[in-house]
Parts: structure tokens; sequence; C-alpha cells
């Protein structure tokens, strides 16, 4: 550790700020502003939770799915549960860590199941990240009996462990321990086992000044802890013997399975080289004890994960122990918490999903879904990005997601988790099962195949049998375990192998489940032979946002005509006089409309020919980099690049790493582009991507070009830049990172970023629509048009027990200069203006604006073959204003 004066005090303290895996800790004492939902006046709103699936795992093993419902939304969250049952001789929890053990080393979830061997997992503790720690975990982490990582000095933090006679423990532990020197008398306080530098609480005081740790060769990382600016004393010890001694520089001999290295710092240290000598044999003992005083040794327990605050106790929930502000423990999140029942016979590992339209949920509804869960006590882990649940479906070898995390497929790599075993011996065959996707696009086709499992609901192989699909309701094709969707709906498939059977309920999505269709496309601009990648999208009404398959969409193209192939359409001919062409991407008749616009692209800049300055800065000054204009960069070996390497310090506060342009005056910005394109070769440190611009009058405006740089390689990006609002004779005077307050821990504090080929997107200026004002009387056919007497197809009318205005679709649309389209079989009219599609349906109370779906006061109606809608429906999203005088009974639209 570094010596104690003012100036390396202060010099540390940016170091070891104390983040947590997934959200920011802060310390401090507990104050009424933490205690939990249930000990204030209830809300309005009300919750439930509903089960929605169960699934046996293994024998003691189930995996269960809830919705947490509220009674004012049709929306709701996922909540995942793995249910053990610890009187199953069988069942077993241990604690999973890094490859091969390492407590400094991070893995996904995933990846320990598969390592270890479990059926089952969820993330475990929380963690500091960045470059000044190893993540090691924050608390106790006992695998198998023996104690790895112990526990940190911190106020009101909990673990869960299981003891060897299978009873679960959660508390507040502390460690102590001893080290005696070979006379069997001289000792020195032991402070802990494998621990990264932080400051302790409540006394903020340096962990491990005059403090001495015992560190094992499961602390796989170069330097203990890492960057320490003080020069340790450390003694190897091997067998209970002292085999080596080094003052002031660390012990280069690797640490064997059956020893140990002694660090001391101050104190510390100096009970090393004045009481320690090469051949002694020397006693060390530790152990932790509970918040009531009951000392455990660590070897009582079978596992131990430390997490965070108090959940629940006694079945209710519990005030809070420690400050969650900075778990953001008051925002709706990904949660992940581990509990049990009142008799200690079942465990719950619990996550909140949070994905697409899922957003997660507070402490405080964790705490109510707990206790409706049927918790006695309950720890918070780690959360955010973190939270990942892994299970093995019934009849499968391996484990696999068991809902999207925060990063969707991706799995984040945490310190530990805590991992689900199976002990059960081969059984004999007991079931089959039918496996295969739940869920499926019309149009889209899934494979199914048999599993088979024994009578402890472990895997067995099926190679042998024979089966026997059906499916009771015709939504599609099905021969011989393949299904090509082609109906929405839900239909139960069942397959069949000698007098084993089995069932799996399938879910084809349908118009009426989706909140909104979600157009991405590559570019914008209308030219023939432009080929234009538009993936979609669609969230559905339940939250779940899921990527629909090309296979599945289908595509109308107006003012131009296209092809589409995989996901991209092939512009052919744009017809004369077009000023905006309209791709609609259809899927089971609900629309999403990218509109396309004649212009040109210029570009900007490519790097090659730079003849300006290239420079860093970064804010606030912590913030540490590099910008040049560089060759030899893979993916573009042979050309020039501007790239930029960062170093984030964790702290409060966004955080900034510039690649300024020419000392901040810029490069010029032609007329008024609406949008630019580049290639950025990513790192996957998720950071928060902008451009920055001078305008004419030389206020800065800024866009977004990416909300996440969480792709690796490079990457053509398009960003919009009508929302910077770019006025006059612009410049490009930045290109920078933002590392945001929130979430510091999830994104990487440094690496290198680079940018190639920026180029300009030019369409002809906004897309002209008409502005007329209309005039129209309730009950009269005649109007007026710009003051010009007009003939209505019919009379505008106030619905009957309503004060609702219907009045003639297609004579405002085609007034305001709108495209409108009838399909007759749906009863949809689809009307296209400016950049907007607006769609209706005849009897319906819904309609959709750009693809998403908004809720209508009143339905259209058809009258003498005239579509009637609400006034304000059609004229207000088309970006008109509506008058109404009561009196007259007059309608003005303008």
């Amino acid at each position: 550790m570094p010596s104690t004066t003012p100036q390396t005090r202060h010099k540390r303290s940016r170091l070891i700020l104390p983040f947590l895996a997934g959200f920011l800790v802060l310390s401090g004492p507990v104050s009424n502003a933490f205690l939990p939902a249930a000990h204030a006046a209830s809300a309005a709103v009300t919750y439930k939770l509903v089960k929605q699936s169960e699934m046996i795992v293994t024998s003691g093993v189930r995996q269960l799915t809830y919705s947490w419902v509220a009674s004012d939304s049709k929306t709701s969250e996922a909540i995942h549960v793995l249910q053990i049952d610890l009187k199953d001789p069988y069942v077993e929890l241990n604690a999973m860590g890094g490859p091969k053990g390492s407590v400094t080393g991070k893995q996904s979830v995933g990846a320990m199941t598969k390592e270890t061997g479990a059926v089952a997992g969820v993330n475990g503790d929380v963690f500091r990240t960045g470059s000044s720690t190893e993540g090691v975990p924050m608390g106790a982490q006992i695998t198998s009996g023996q104690l790895l990582v112990s526990t940190e000095q911190l106020t009101g933090m909990y673990a869960f462990g299981v003891t060897k006679d299978r009873q679960p423990v959660i508390d507040n532990f502390v460690f102590t321990g001893t080290v005696t020197a070979a006379d069997g008398v001289t000792s020195f306080p032991l402070t802990g086992v494998n621990k990264s530098a932080y400051r302790t609480e409540p006394d903020k005081a340096y962990s491990h000044v005059n403090a001495l740790y015992i560190y094992t060769n499961a602390w796989t990382a170069s330097e203990r802890p890492m960057n320490s600016a003080a020069k340790p004393t450390e003694a190897l010890v091997v067998d209970d013997v002292v085999t080596e001694i080094s003052s002031q520089s660390a012990i280069a001999t690797p640490i064997p399975a059956n020893g140990y290295i002694l660090r001391g710092h101050g104190t510390a240290a100096s009970f090393i080289t004045g009481n320690l000598n090469v051949g002694d044999r020397i006693g060390s003992s530790y152990s932790l004890t509970s918040a009531d005083g009951k000392a455990y040794n660590p070897a009582d327990f079978q596992m131990m994960v430390s997490g965070h605050t108090l959940l629940m106790d006694k079945g209710a929930p519990a005030a809070f122990t420690r400050d969650i502000n900075g778990l953001s423990g008051n925002a709706d999140r990904a949660r992940t918490a581990v509990g049990f029942s009142k008799d200690g016979a079942t465990v719950y590992l619990v996550t909140a999903e949070e994905n697409g339209g899922r957003k997660g949920v507070t402490l405080k509804k964790l705490q109510q879904i707990l206790g409706e869960l049927g918790v006695w006590k309950a720890v918070n882990l780690d959360g955010g990005g973190s939270t990942t649940m892994v299970s093995r479906p019934l009849g499968d070898f391996q484990t696999q997601l068991a809902h999207p995390t925060s990063y969707g497929t991706t799995q984040r790599l945490v310190t530990n988790g805590i991992g689900v075993y199976t002990t059960a011996p081969q059984g004999s065959l007991k079931g089959i099962v039918a496996s295969g996707a739940q869920t499926l696009f019309i149009g889209q086709q899934s494979t199914y195949a048999l599993k088979a499992y024994d009578s402890y609901y472990n895997p067995v192989d099926a190679g042998g049998l024979t089966p026997s699909w059906s499916i009771d309701k015709q939504l599609g094709a099905f021969a011989n375990g393949a299904f090509q969707a082609s109906k929405p709906g839900t239909a139960t498939l069942s397959v069949r192998s000698g007098s084993a059977s089995d069932s799996l309920k399938v879910e084809i999505i349908g118009e009426a489940q989706i909140a909104k269709l979600i157009a991405e496309p590559s570019s914008t601009i209308l030219k023939p032979g432009a080929v234009i990648s538009v993936p979609i999208k669609a969230e559905l009404t339940d939250g779940r946002q899921l990527s629909v398959p090309a296979s599945s969409i289908s595509w109308e193209f107006r003012g131009f005509t296209a092809t589409s192939k995989d996901g991209k359409i092939t512009v052919g001919k744009v017809q004369d006089k077009t000023v905006a062409g309209y791709a609609i991407a259809r899927y089971d008749g609900y629309g999403a409309v990218v509109t396309l616009a004649s212009g040109s692209e210029q570009p900007l800049e490519d790097f090659e020919k730079v003849t300006y300055p290239v420079s860093f800065s970064g804010t606030p000054a912590a913030t540490v980099g590099t910008a040049s204009i560089s060759t030899g960069v893979p993916g573009r070996e042979t050309s020039k690049v501007l790239v930029m390497d960062y170093e984030f310090m964790m702290g409060s506060g966004k955080s900034y790493a510039n690649a300024v342009l020419n000392d901040g005056k810029g490069i010029s910005v032609g007329g008024s582009p609406s949008a630019m394109s580049i290639d950025v070769l990513g790192d996957g440190g998720r950071q928060w991507l902008r451009a920055e611009f001078t305008n004419g009058d030389g206020k800065p405006a800024y866009a977004t070009i990416a909300d996440q740089v969480d792709w690796t390689g490079w990457k053509n990006i398009r960003f919009d830049l009508t929302a910077a609002g770019l006025k006059g004779s612009s410049k490009l005077t930045k290109l920078y990172l933002v590392n945001k307050e929130e979430d510091q821990d999830e994104r990487a504090l440094q690496g290198q970023v680079a940018f190639d080929n920026l180029v300009l997107q030019y369409p002809p200026g906004q897309i002209a629509v008409s502005n007329p004002t209309i005039v129209m009387n309730v009950g009269k056919t005649q109007g007026t048009v710009d003051g010009k007497s007009v003939k209505l197809p019919g009379a505008p009318f106030v619905q009957k027990g309503t004060s609702t205005n219907y009045l003639p679709l297609r004579f405002v649309a085609d007034t305001l200069g709108a495209q409108v389209v009838w399909n007759g079989p749906t009863k949809r009219v689809t009307v296209l203006r400016g950049d907007k599609m607006l769609e209706l349906w005849v009897g319906k109370d819904s309609m959709t604006v750009n693809g998403a779906r908004q809720a209508l006061s009143a339905p259209p109606i058809v009258i003498n073959g005239s579509v009637y809608v609400p006034v304000r429906v059609i004229s207000e999203q088309l970006g008109q204003k509506v008058d109404w005088e009561s009196k007259t009974k007059t309608i003005t639209i303008h």
C-alpha cells in the first residue's frame, strides 16, 4: 500500500472509488429514506404475480416464469425463478467463479455452468471493475467448503450460504483471523483473504494499510493487489512452513496449491520481517462471525456468495441495510436475488428481466415479488447488466439462457455465481420432450427434435427412439418435425414414441400482439440502384422485443420500384416527380414505413489527405487518451483512419473523451445534410458515441452516432442530423465518447475506437407538403379551402351520445396533399404524407403512426362508401392544428 501522505491519499482515492458490477455503491449510514415500500403508504396501483410456465430442470429443481402485472397497465414484467428443494438428496448448490477457480478472472454465468457441470445458475456477488481493480467479489466466496475470498469491512453487506448439513443462511458476516509465529505466542491479526484494495466503512480507511492478508493460487492477477504504489513485504508459506521472504518487493515464485502468500504493509510488514524466518512452521486461522456473534468455520459451509442489501426478513420486506441509490434501487432495472423459505427447505434464485419493452423492477417491487413467492429471508445480488439466469431445458445436455439479458443474448462477464448441481445416478428412461422454438413469426420455419430424460429428470440419449409428430391446429404446414408457420395463434405440438408422449405450446405472433414495428434503414437516400439494409423488430404488447425474420416481411413500394431479399431492398426505377418514396414493411398486415427522398451524398472526410491537426481532450482532467491519424489499423491496413485511445476513471458525473478536429475549429459541413454515415471500429466498450458540430451562429449542436458501442470490428452507421438542427455554415468539431454516470462499471473504462469514411446525405430539403386552411361546418357539405368554396363528399357530423366530430377522410387527406390507400379485405386505410404514415381500420379503436400503435377515442366508420374519422386524429397526427367553434359548429384545420 502507498504511504499515507495527503498527496498519496488523494491519488489512491481516485483508484478505489467503490463501484458495484451493475451499480455504483454509495456507502454510509442507512437513513429512513432507504426503507422499503411496505413501510410507506400503499399506492393506488396494485400488482399481482401470475404464473406463466413451469419446467423441471432436474430432480428437486423447478424453473418457473411469472408475469408481474400492474392493475393500470396491459404490460407486465417477466420474473424468473429457480426453485431448489434442499430435501432432495441429489441437489447441491455451490459458488461458481472465474476460469479454473480464479477469483480475479471473470466469465459469463453460462461459461461457469459449462466449466463446473451445473444444470442451472445465476450471477452472484457485486464487484468493482475498472483499470484499478481486479473484479474480485466484494463479499465472501466459499466454494466446496473452501474460503476463496473473505468479506470486506462494509456496513450492512449480507451474504447467502448453505452449510454442510444443507441449511441455508443469510447474514451479515465479519471476517476475523490470526497468523501466529513459530514461537506459538507472537501473532498478528489477519485482515482478509484474496482481497482487492478498497476503502473500509464507516471510517473510509485504506484497506491494506498496516494490514496482513493471505493470497492463494486462486489470485491469478499480476499483482497483489493490482495498481498498488506500495512495495509489499511478502512471505511464501507452503504446508505451514515459511519457504521464502521478500522485503519491499513481491515474491515471484508461483503459489502452489498447498501454499499461500502472506502480504503485509507497515506494522504487518514489520511482523513478517521481525518474527518470521525461512524454515519456521507458523499457524493461521480465521472464521466468519454472524451479526448475532456466532462464529462459523468456513469449512462448515458448502458454499457462500455475498450480495448487497437485505431484502426480506421473517417473510416481510426488510429495511434496506445499504444505500440503494447506487443500485438504481428506485428505478426499474434487471434484478437478481436469492432467498429461502421459512422452514429452510427451499431456496429461490430469482431474476427480473430487462430487455426490449421489459424494464425490470425497483427493489421495493422486488421485495413484493419475493413476498408473494413465499420467501422468508432474501438478499439482493448483482443486477443490471450482470443479471443472468441459465438453465438446462428438460432433455437437454447443455444449459442456455433462461431469458434475455439487458444486452439480449450477450452475457456479461461476472466475478461469480450460484450454481445448481445434480449428483443423481443414471436412471431409467422416464419420458420424452418435444424441443424447439416456441415463438414463431408467420413465414418462419422451425425444426423440432425429440429428447429424452430419466427418472431423475436428467437427459439421456434419444437416438434409438422413433418420434411421431402432430399438431392440434392447422396454423401452418408440419411434416417430419419441421413446421412452417402460416397463421397467427397458439397450437399444441405433440410427439409420441412408443408409450411415451409430450407436448409443446407453440405461439405464432399475430398483428394484434404488436405494439410497434420498428424499421432501421441503413440509408434514406432514394436513388436507382441503392441497396438499403432494413432490419425489422417487433415490440409486442407484453413488452417483448423480437427480431422479425426477413422471410416473414412483405414489402410495398410507392413512388419507386424495388426488390427485396434477405432484409435488403434494392431500388429500381424512381417515378417522375416523386418527392418522397415510401417502402412499407408489413407483417401480418401491420406496417412500418421507411421514407426515402431523392437526394445526394457528399464525402466529408476519409482522412487520407488531412492537413489540419487532430488532438485529444478529456473531461474531467482524469480522462486521458490520444487521437491521431494512423495506418495499419486492422480492417483498414492500407488506408488512413482517425484512431482514438481513451481511459476513463470511475467517478460521479459524466466523462468525455474527445477526438478534436482542427484545434476545435472543425471541418466544414456544406449545406443542410439530413444524415451522415460513418465507419466506426468498435471495441465493445458500450460507451455513448456522439458528434459535436458548431453552427454558423457559433452555437454547438450535437448528434448521437450510437447509444452504445456494443460491437467489435468495423461497422457502417447512419445517424440522423435533423434533430441536431444544423444551421448556416456548420462545422464538425469533435467525435467523442461519453461515459455516463449511471452503470459505469458495465462499460469498459479504457479502449480504442477508430473512424473512417464520413459521408453526408442531402435530401432535396424538407419533404414538401401542402398546408391549406380548411373550414367545414357540422351538417353541411359546403366548405372552403384557403377561402375558396368546395363541395364535400359528405357533411361532418357529431356522433350521437359523444362529442366526437367526424369528417370525411379522403377529402381532408387529399386536400392536405396526402396519399390515401384503401385495402378492402382488411378495411384498412393508409395515409402517407411527408415522413408520416397513418393506418386506421374501420371499426377498430386503435391506429398506427409510423409503426407505433395508438389508441383512438372513437373508431373510423363507413357511411355511403366513404370513410369518416375523428377530426383530430387525422389532422393533428399529420401535423395540423384544429380549432372548434362550438356556437357555429365550425371546424378549422390549418
